[in-house]
């Protein structure tokens, strides 16, 4: 008996252990850290034991402690002390690093001393604020991979420090390396309101085809960002979007008191809306149609759930929409989940430039799970519009379409006012986190 135990044993596979090495995670709150969570979820379910490295006192602009649950107690989470500039300088500036840290970049009414402290992490911060973190962690993760038997590492990024770990790593020792990139680097729109001076330019553009040359293999989140790097480097280059999870329950109570506030006609965004995300052809749209439409005007809400610029909040008085309008302030994540569910109407914004065009906000793949219809406004030759093409799951337009924007709007109200149920999308399946992971594991285990 002994023996056919033994036997039975020897036939299990041994786990693959994977590095994973990142800044965002729980309770840190926002798109940033949902990615890797659900990877690390799945992946024990395809024979890989993921190790996660991440800062033990990072500076979190926003928490979601709801997050944590999502994290299997199984999961081994090594942490490591980080010193970051948004803490020292904070007790001084404590209004302007908070407006940076979420993104404020480009608002029109940043003051000298923000565009002093955007000055300053771009050209003495690079790649960016956490780079202090990447001698310290190649030192402990040397050391950490030899004693655990460790010899692949991903890093993800940004923060785009996250790299330099796994390419110090890589320069040190015999291990195999995966980059995966959420956003672009030296493309990303907000590098313009850093104030690089030529020095810095060419210094991130030498990190980045660092990187992109060192790595073994490339995960984008996007076919343009892959597109870009396969014009710096040679090394394969896969594609693995965001993607979407079951929902998690919600107390019946808030799941009530949202149904209750989004009664009506009413169109959602989920997420931080800035000033360069601002659609003013959208808020025109709006408001002739309520002026036009005495139902529409009737029972016609716009919610927002989470942080809206100041600027937005103007144009949307402007435009006379301010009375329409209902601001909820950020929500955890599985609040956020429901108010999708409920909103008839779903907003995916991004900026109208070409550097935009291979942003995939990770919330379309909740939103398509929602089942509740998209509208989309963005670049042209955007990387959404074939996803929420072939999945029918609602209409994509650039910021010139304001009679075909218009008319999409006055479409779905239409349905949602004759009691109609509006088309369910089709194939999302292929954009679970499960589905996701796998593709992810198959890579993986290309190096078992």
């Amino acid at each position: 008996m002994s023996e056919h135990k033994t036997s039975d044993r020897s036939q299990v596979a041994v786990p693959k252990k994977v590095l994973i090495v990142a800044y965002y995670w729980p309770p840190a709150g926002g798109p940033g850290v949902q990615r890797w969570v659900h990877f690390v979820k799945h992946l024990p379910a395809y024979g890989i034991e993921p190790i996660v490295y991440v800062p033990e006192n990072a500076s979190y602009p926003i928490e979601d402690y709801s997050l944590l649950e999502a994290v299997s107690s199984e999961i081994k989470v090594v942490r490591q002390p980080i010193s970051e500039p948004y803490k020292w300088v904070s007790w001084l500036f404590k209004k302007q690093t908070k407006r940076m840290s979420q993104g404020l970049l480009n608002e029109k009414n940043s003051s000298f001393i923000e565009r002093l402290l955007r000055a300053v992490r771009g050209n003495f911060f690079i790649p960016d604020a956490r780079v202090s973190w990447v001698k310290p962690s190649i030192a402990f993760l040397e050391s950490y991979m030899t004693v655990h038997g460790i010899d692949t590492v991903i890093t993800s990024g940004p923060p785009h420090s996250m790299h330099l770990i796994g390419l110090g790593l890589k320069q040190k020792g015999s291990i195999k390396w995966l980059a995966d990139f959420r956003d672009p680097w030296t493309s990303i729109g907000y590098h313009k309101a850093l104030y690089l001076l030529p020095f810095a330019k060419k210094r991130h553009q030498a990190l980045e085809a660092q990187v992109l040359r060192s790595a073994d293999k490339i995960i984008t989140t996007s076919p343009s960002t892959a597109q870009e790097f396969a014009a710096i480097t040679q090394k394969p280059i896969s594609v693995i979007t965001n993607g979407y999870e079951a929902a998690a329950p919600i107390l019946e109570s808030v799941a009530t008191a949202i149904k209750d506030q989004m009664k009506g006609f009413s169109m959602l965004h989920i997420g931080s809306l800035l000033a360069g995300r601002n659609p003013s052809i959208l808020w025109v749209c709006l408001s002739e149609l309520i002026k036009e439409n005495k139902v529409f005007k009737a029972t016609f809400s716009l919610h927002f759930v989470g942080l809206v610029s100041d600027v937005v909040k103007e144009h949307l008085h402007f435009h006379g929409l301010s009375e329409n309008c209902v601001f909820h302030g950020y929500k955890p994540h599985s609040q956020a989940r429901a108010f999708q569910k409920e909103g008839q109407l779903l907003l995916l914004l991004e900026i109208d430039s070409p550097q935009h065009k291979g942003i995939i906000p990770g919330k379309l793949f909740e939103y398509m799970a929602s089942e509740s219809p998209i509208l989309a406004v963005g670049p042209k030759a955007w990387d959404v519009n074939p996803i929420i093409s072939e999945s029918a799951a609602g209409a994509v337009f650039e910021y010139t379409d304001k009679a075909a924007l218009k008319g999409y709007i006055l479409k779905v109200f239409m349905t949602f006012n004759n009691g109609e149920e509006t088309p369910k999308p089709q194939g999302i399946e292929a954009y679970h986190r499960k589905a996701l992971t796998e593709k992810l594991a198959n890579i993986i285990q290309l190096w078992a």
